[in-house]
């Protein structure tokens, strides 16, 4: 029997973003999907470096978030492959964020969408569209 669920939340700056959980009978995570390719502005910059300081910005700023529904230690996985990045192509970006929960809600309510929703958009743009490196688009063309 599934127990998981995932819900899309459709597009916010050419990323694809949605949430999900592995049971939501018996909730102990919330998943936050993010995923969108992108194309640098600069090869100058050390890629591998960056990665690292997005993952920790994305962490601290889940710890200083002030909501009652999560605890304040959460698991992020920023994935982008750095080896063959170039100017002129796209590489694929897949961040996925694990928070755990404090207590049982409905995850398929509308206030937990709406407030999982603007997590997200401060995310992207706090973390991830702030620092003009990369360009995002939905699709690889």
């Amino acid at each position: 029997m599934k127990t998981g669920k995932f819900i899309p939340l459709g597009n916010h700056s050419d990323i694809k973003i949605g949430y999900g959980t592995v049971d939501f009978k018996n909730l102990k995570t919330v998943y936050l999907k993010l995923n969108s390719w992108l194309q640098p502005t600069n090869l100058d910059e050390n890629f591998d470096s960056i990665i690292v300081k997005t993952r920790r910005e994305i962490k601290n700023l889940l710890y200083e978030l002030n909501d009652t529904k999560f605890k304040k230690q959460s698991i992020v996985d920023l994935d982008i492959r750095t080896k063959g990045i170039k100017k002129e192509k796209r590489s694929f970006m897949n961040l996925e964020i694990t928070l755990f929960v404090n207590n049982q809600f409905d995850i398929r309510s509308k206030d937990t969408k709406k407030n999982i929703n603007n997590i997200i958009i401060k995310i992207i743009d706090d973390c991830l569209d702030n620092k003009n490196l990369f360009n995002f688009y939905k699709t690889k063309k």
